[in-house]
């Protein structure tokens, strides 16, 4: 039998009720799940950066800083965009956590760039706050940690616990239960 491509497409239905609950995890389980998916965007990054040096032959770590930083923005993109429109990373796998628009459908491509672009708000207001000082090492540091942290706590004054970022994107994170053997 010839299995039928289309039966792998993602539904825009709604993912049934048994096997989901579109109560937001714990904010301890999403933050394990955000510094795992950190660990493992590390070999991304690691690949990407190395792409990049071989393409351009840079031989210098702050050449080309500026164009490589934005390669690895878009590479980051396309890595979160697609799997957010799968539904999970590994990590979130892993966590058994989904990402879902408001209704509880898998989030669309275009959503899903939208949530990549807004998740920036983890760090840019930190790095904002860092750049007309100059500072660098510990301080920022403890800045850019400061904000992530304020920002995750941050989610506890959303109605359903959401961080900020979905509410903004129309996404939001639920908890997915593994499948019974």
């Amino acid at each position: 039998m010839i299995p039928n491509p289309a039966s792998k497409r993602v539904s825009s239905a709604p993912i049934s009720s048994t096997h989901l609950s579109l109560q937001a995890p714990g904010l301890w389980r999403r933050m394990a799940c955000w510094l795992y998916e950190g660990m493992l965007l590390f070999a991304v990054v690691f690949v990407a950066g190395y792409l990049f040096s071989a393409l351009t032959q840079t031989r210098h770590a702050l050449d080309n800083r500026h164009v490589q930083q934005a390669f690895l923005f878009v590479v980051l993109g396309i890595y979160f965009t697609w799997f957010w429109a799968k539904g999970q990373t590994l990590a979130m796998k892993t966590w058994h956590i989904r990402v879902v628009d408001t209704q509880g459908r898998p989030v669309t491509q275009t959503r899903a760039l939208l949530r990549y672009v807004l998740s920036w708000l983890w760090f840019l207001p930190a790095l904002a706050a860092i750049a007309p000082f100059g500072l660098s090492g510990p301080e920022s540091a403890v800045i850019v940690l400061g904000w992530v942290a304020v920002w995750a706590l941050l989610s506890r004054f959303h109605p359903q616990q959401q961080f900020w970022h979905d509410a903004l994107a129309g996404t939001r994170l639920i908890t997915l239960a593994p499948l019974s053997r």
